[in-house]
C-alpha cells in the first residue's frame, strides 16, 4: 500500500467547517480512506506544530477540542533527523519553506506521495516528483 503524506493544508480541513474551503470532499474522502486502513498515512513530528498553530489561531475556543481528533488517528510520525537532509535540499533548491518541505521530504523518504493544496508549494517543487494537487486526487 503507498503511503500518503498529507500536509497542513489537508489536515486541517478535516476538522474545520468547510466554509470557504476548497476542495473539502476530497480531503474528508481521504480522511474515511486512513480511517478504513484503505490508505496508510505519514506525516512529519511537526505537522502537531504547524497544524496546532493554525487552529489555535483561527479557532481559539475549539484548538484543544480538534487538535484532540486529529491526535486521536495516531499518525506515524517520520522524525526530523530521518528526513533534515532532504527537507534542507528541497528548502534550498526551491526557495520553499522548511516546514513546508518537511512533508514532501517524507513523501520522498517513505516513496509516497504529497496530497497537498497549497497550489503555491506545489507550483514552487513540483519537479522534485512525488506531490499530487488535492484538487487532482480522485481517490483511486
Amino acid at each position: 500500500m503507498p503511503v500518503l503524506v498529507l500536509d497542513a493544508s489537508v489536515l486541517i480541513k478535516w476538522v474545520i467547517p468547510p466554509d470557504n474551503e476548497s476542495h473539502v470532499e476530497q480531503a474528508l474522502a481521504l480522511r474515511r480512506k486512513v480511517v478504513l486502513g484503505e490508505e496508510r498515512l505519514c506525516v512529519p513530528s511537526l505537522w502537531f506544530h504547524e497544524v496546532g498553530n493554525t487552529l489555535a489561531r483561527r479557532f481559539p475556543d475549539q484548538a484543544g477540542e480538534l487538535m484532540a481528533d486529529l491526535l486521536a488517528m495516531g499518525f506515524e510520525e517520520i522524525p526530523h533527523a530521518e528526513i533534515l537532509k532532504t527537507t534542507l535540499d528541497l528548502t534550498q533548491r526551491f526557495g520553499v519553506t522548511f516546514y513546508d518541505a518537511s512533508y514532501h521530504a517524507t513523501a520522498l523518504a517513505r516513496e509516497g506521495v504529497l496530497i497537498t493544496s497549497d497550489g503555491r508549494y506545489l507550483e514552487r517543487a513540483a519537479t522534485a516528483g512525488r506531490i499530487q494537487y488535492l484538487g487532482d486526487w480522485s481517490g483511486s
